[in-house]
């Protein structure tokens, strides 16, 4: 339970791990809180800790609220993760379906498929693994458009959305690819890359699908989000080039979500990238492609997940992700075996892979 660092006792025993606001550790998840951590919290400006229930409030908990280990809870969460995770696999497919045999798309069957999984995951701290764990290679187009709608959801929440809003986004990069139901299968499962005449007929799913969903009746964040996630702000997108401030908001958001996901997955003819080159990738794309506001938002957000992630170098050394660093995003602090390494400072040094 979360409360007030004041309120915390000597004895109690800390329920997730308390992390400063830069991103660093403070106190592992099952610490026996002491007087000085109680004092270490306080001066580090941590407000609010998750405490496990004290022995006189156990009887009105589960068990496992107040066992020592979290592993059952994260176990649990994760299955039912899963569970939700593969419904909405199979609520897009039964979409795309209706899509194709009848020209519309029924707003009740995308609630159905996309609302109980951000019901699931709404409050999942560690985006990074949960997007992994839910991601595998088996029927991409739609694992896609199900990742891309929980992305959209998570940004508009990190960019101070209602829950409202941020269920119309998840929505809306639920729906982004409809229109590829239109696109032959034979183009969109070819294991090696698209001739040009290939690749103008895959951009065409972009305006298939804003049909569909304008004849559907859905709203228009939605219908744009579906026509303009592949624009970009240099006008070097499609499939109307628009630039910048003529794009729609959610469109942006999709936009972002949609290169995350299609970086992070293996494809017929892409395999996944490393975590941190995509989050690197994006960044870059802030720089005239892409929203910076809210490119960089999401890189912000997705950054804390890293702590206490392995890293490989290039040299082969394995050690694990301390903090975060505020200057260089994508250069953090590393424990080696006892020895910290700011890899800000050693330039020499590059990173090979993330484990999460």
């Amino acid at each position: 339970m979360l409360i007030p660092t004041p309120d915390v006792r000597v004895g109690d025993r800390l329920g997730a791990d308390a992390f400063h606001a830069s991103g660093l550790l403070v106190l592992s998840a099952g610490t026996e809180l002491s007087a000085d951590d109680l004092d270490k919290l306080q001066r580090l400006g941590i407000d609010l800790v998750d405490i496990l229930p004290r022995s006189g409030e156990a009887e009105a908990l589960p068990a496992e609220d107040y066992a020592f280990s979290s592993e059952p809870r994260e176990a649990a969460r994760e299955k039912a993760a899963l569970a939700a995770y593969q419904e909405a696999v199979d609520g897009i497919k039964t979409t795309f379906e209706q899509a194709l045999e009848e020209g519309f798309v029924s707003p009740e069957q995308v609630a159905r498929g996309f609302n109980p999984l951000a019901d699931q995951v709404h409050e999942e701290k560690d985006v990074v693994s949960l997007l992994l764990v839910l991601n595998n290679r088996d029927d991409y187009t739609y694992q896609h458009s199900v990742q891309v709608g929980m992305i959209s959801y998570y940004i508009a929440k990190w960019m101070g959305q209602t829950e409202e809003e941020a269920l119309l986004a998840g929505r809306a990069g639920y729906l982004h690819d409809i229109g590829k139901c239109r696109i032959d299968r034979a183009i969109l499962q070819k294991p090696s890359r698209l001739t040009s005449e290939e690749y103008e007929e895959i951009k065409k799913h972009t305006v298939f699908g804003y049909e569909i969903l304008k004849r559907s009746g859905f709203p228009e964040a939605i219908t744009m989000a579906t026509l303009q996630h592949h624009e970009r702000f240099d006008g070097s997108g499609y499939p109307l080039k628009l630039r910048k401030e003529s794009i729609h908001p959610m469109a942006k958001i999709v936009a972002v979500a949609d290169i995350y996901s299609a970086m992070i997955s293996t494809r017929v003819y892409q395999k996944k990238r490393d975590l941190l080159y995509v989050l690197r990738e994006l960044y870059r794309c802030s720089f005239g492609e892409l929203d910076p506001e809210i490119t960089q938002a999401f890189i912000r957000h997705m950054l804390p997940n890293f702590i206490n992630k392995k890293i490989r170098l290039l040299t082969g050394e394995v050690g694990v992700i301390v903090m975060t660093n505020p200057c260089d995003y994508f250069r953090p602090l590393v424990n080696f075996d006892g020895e910290f390494v700011d890899l800000s400072e050693r330039r020499d040094l590059e990173v090979e892979h993330i484990f999460v």
